[in-house]
């Protein structure tokens, strides 16, 4: 089964270039199959690996940032890949 698991943060104002690059250096425990990052306005930041593993599984997470630099706490979703049929 793959797995996605997505973050996503919101900067504060003006410091969306300083969140993309502090998600950049940040590394995982261990590899996912795939990792994405995305940005958008209001200074957002996306960031989705893919893993193969069970929906319930222990994987490895991105951190919350400095509180200094983001505007509330990371929203985080675990979704599983549905097979077409």
């Amino acid at each position: 089964m793959t797995v996605a698991l997505m973050w996503e943060a919101r900067a504060v104002e003006g410091r969306g270039a300083q969140l993309l690059a502090w998600v950049r250096e940040q590394r995982l425990a261990r590899e996912p199959l795939r990792r994405e990052t995305f940005r958008a306005p209001q200074d957002r930041v996306l960031v989705i690996t893919w893993w193969d593993a069970s929906y319930d599984a222990e994987l490895p997470e991105l951190p919350e940032p400095d509180g200094e630099l983001v505007t509330r706490a990371v929203h985080r979703w675990r979704f599983e890949a549905v097979p077409e049929d």
